[in-house]
Order: structure tokens, then sequence, then C-alpha cells
């Protein structure tokens, strides 16, 4: 399986041949959503091939472009820092060289005639080349963040007005946030933290003047009331979970594709394993899977496969068994159904609604939801692609062809003990000596 958000929109170009049904960004099942976009680059992005180009904030729609006009799948993009160093560096590689001396291949619908086939071209950092780019970006990044932080931190010319009391504070950004951390409680971490102070203290104002909470991000209807209610609550802090704060942290530029969080609780697992490291009693988090027709979520697998039998008549163990599915097989099955729920169209017979209650009330009432149509439309390499980023189902999907073999190992090999208690009589009588013979006289 392969996850990422840019790589999540080459499933849709493998729908059936003839419909415009592509799936040109990262789909999320409804119990989480962990996309987070890079917001630090504003200016315009350029198409790797042609002479289109895109504002930055409209980065979807020229990855959407790449994909169906030029059969480019960027996997990661999430974790490319700089978006557009990154493009324009392909854009002239991929004049100077053939596409294919880098992409890797997918070829769609490989089950088809020729003709209906097509292939997409995969750039990802497993290609060396691009690892190194992706890593200079994010050095050079760094670097420019840490030059700022620097400048930020030795400019005696800051001069800003408390946005609680309205005394004005000059000389150095230190001691207004020392203000605000001793006299207000407004904590934000320490100054020499945080880079880009002045948008930072920007966007704080701004929240203040709409009357929203920085906390808990509602909105009140006087500012009166807003102060008791950020006082009472104690909710003069910032969101940390809101990532329009994450360009002021320096510590989000330190590794590559991880938030301040991430790192955060790496130092905190660390120091946990510095001081006890007995995890006799640890227990993994729920599986939290959801089922395949409706948004209900279970936290074991087994729970969800009976919800699905019980409301949906669907039985995944049941087909599992009667088709002999093997591990991959079930993975592009899973896909494959999502897929179908996702654009509202029943499996078995095509038909298409407009919304996902409607195909699955459908399919129960016709029996179609046990029905597939053709293994040749779902068992297609473009299903190892999760239609959903976070399906935890897929992970708790079982090798039917494994168990069987390790089963027939453990029931089939017979042990027989040998008496070793005349080893000299053992080592006369012993195979070895007749393979030692054999093998001497070969």
């Amino acid at each position: 399986m392969i996850h990422g958000g840019s790589v999540m929109a080459a499933v849709g170009m493998a729908a059936r041949e003839g419909k415009k049904d592509w799936i040109l960004e990262p789909l999320s099942l409804p119990e989480s959503s962990c996309c987070i976009t890079d917001g630090f680059t504003s200016l315009v992005l350029p198409c790797i091939f042609c002479e289109d180009c895109y504002p930055a904030e409209e980065q979807e729609k020229l990855l959407g472009h790449m994909i169906v006009e030029h059969k480019l799948v960027i996997a990661d993009v999430k974790l490319i820092v700089d978006f557009r160093r990154y493009v324009l560096y392909w854009k002239k590689r991929f004049i100077e060289q053939s596409i294919t001396d880098f992409c890797s291949v997918i070829r769609t619908n490989s089950q088809a005639p020729e003709e209906e086939q097509t292939d997409y071209y995969l750039l990802c950092d497993v290609l060396p080349e691009d690892r190194v780019l992706r890593e200079q970006l994010q050095q050079k990044r760094l670097e420019e963040v840490l030059e700022q932080q620097q400048q930020e931190r030795n400019d005696s010319s800051f001069a800003r007005v408390c946005m609680f009391c309205n005394e004005e504070f000059s000389g150095n950004r230190a001691i207004l946030f020392n203000h605000m951390a001793k006299d207000h409680s407004f904590n934000v971490g320490l100054p020499d933290n945080i880079v880009y102070c002045n948008e930072f203290l920007d966007l704080v104002q701004k929240k203040m003047d709409n009357l929203q909470c920085l906390y808990c991000e509602k909105t009140f209807r006087d500012k009166n009331t807003l102060k008791d209610h950020m006082r009472k609550k104690q909710h003069r802090r910032i969101n940390a979970r809101n990532h329009e704060y994450d360009k002021f942290y320096t510590i989000n530029y330190l590794e590559l594709g991880k938030n301040w969080e991430e790192v955060q609780s790496e130092d905190d697992r660390e120091m946990i394993e510095e001081q006890d490291d007995d995890w006799s009693d640890w227990q993994g988090p729920p599986v939290c899977a959801v089922c395949l027709f409706c948004e209900k979520a279970q936290d074991t697998t087994e729970k969800l496969q009976l919800h699905m039998k019980v409301a949906h008549h669907f039985d995944l163990l049941k087909l599992k068994s009667e088709m002999g599915l093997n591990f991959y097989q079930q993975v592009k099955l899973v896909n494959f159904i999502r897929r179908e729920i996702h654009q509202c169209r029943c499996n078995e017979c095509g038909k298409t609604f407009s919304s996902k209650s409607e195909v699955v009330s459908h399919m129960t009432e016709t029996s179609h939801i046990m029905s597939l149509l053709d293994r040749s439309a779902w068992d297609q390499p473009q299903y190892y692609f999760p239609t959903y980023e976070n399906d935890a189902l897929l992970c708790s999907l079982s090798d039917c062809e494994s168990e069987s073999v390790a089963d027939n190992q453990i029931t089939n090999i017979p042990v027989i003990a040998e008496d070793i208690s005349d080893l000299q009589a053992l080592k006369k009588s012993s195979i070895l000596n007749f393979l030692q013979h054999s093998d001497t006289k070969n």
C-alpha cells in the first residue's frame, strides 16, 4: 500500500474508462483528518510541463492539473517545505531528460486492451535525487528562518502596544512577551522560539478584534465578555492545534515532515523511557476502523465485521473465504468498495445515486451488497492505493494463505524424539554417516 496526499490522487485516475470521476484531492474518513498544508509560500506556482500557473493557495488545483493533463503524481506533497522551488527544479530537469529517467510508472487497467490502459508517473523521494532535493529545501528553509529569528532577537527598534492593557512597549520584543506572561497570564512560550514576531502578534490581535477566544476560538458579543471568558476559563493562550500558528515557531522547521507536536512527543517519550523501561502494562490505541457503507466506527475489527453483517448484510469474511482472497486482494477489494460508495455507485449494477445513503439502500434492497462485478473490475493494481488515507480497516486484514500454510506446517510436520542414552550407538546408526560416505564417493 502506498500512502500520501498526492499519491492518493492516483486512485481517481484508475476509474472505468470514459467516466469523469477522478479523485484529485486526498480523502479522509470521518474520525480524523491529519493532512496539514504548508502555508509558508505565497508566490505563483508554475506547472512542471506547460505554461500554466496557479496562485500558491491553489496548489491542489495545480496538482490536479498535472495529474489530469500530464499524468504526473507527486508523493507526500505536504513534506515539501518549498513547493515552488521544488516544481521549478523538476521543470528544468524534465526538459534535460525524459520523465521515465526519474519516475516510477503506474499502469492502470493493466488487464484491459492496450488502448484502454493509461500510464501515470510517480515522482517520490525513493529517487535519491528527489530525496536530496527535499532535504536541501528543508535545510535552506531552516537557514532562512534562523537568520530571520536572529535579526528579530537583536532588533532594538521593536515597538508594540499590549493587546490586553494597551500599555506601549519598545526595545526588545521579549519585554512585551514577558509583560503579557507575567501580568496577563498569556504565555506563548519563550520569545526566542518565535519567528516572524510582528506577523504573529498581528494574527493574535486580529482574532481578539474579531471577539474570538484564542484558545477555544468561540466568538463573543463584545470585548468585555470575551475578556471575562478568557480569564475565567484560563483561555489566555493560543490553540496549539490550530496550524495557523505553526509558521511562527522554529521547532516546526527542524525536522522534515514533522511539526512541533510530533517533535515534542518524541522528546516526551525519550524522557519516559529514561525514567521507566517497564512496558508491561502498555496498551496500543484502539483501531477505530470505519464501516464500508456508513460512518459507524468500531474500536475492534471484530465489532466492525459484526456491525456490517447485522446492519448491512455484508460479510467480508465470507467473501474472503469463498473467493480465496489473499491479503493484497482484500486490500484491493476494500479500496474498490470504498471508491464505489464514495462515488455513490452500486458496485454490482453500476447505477449511480445522489447520496451514499441512497446507494447503500439500493444495494441492500436489491441484494447487490454482497455481489461484485467481475474480478477484473477490482483486482487491478490501482486499488493498492488507499481510497482514504486513514483507513484503519486495511491494517487489520489478515492473509488466509499465510494462515493456512502456518496451520499446515504446525499440524503436518511430525516431531520424533531420539533416545540419547547411548550416544556411541546413536553415532554409529546416524543418517549423517550415510550422507558423509555419499559425499565422499561423489
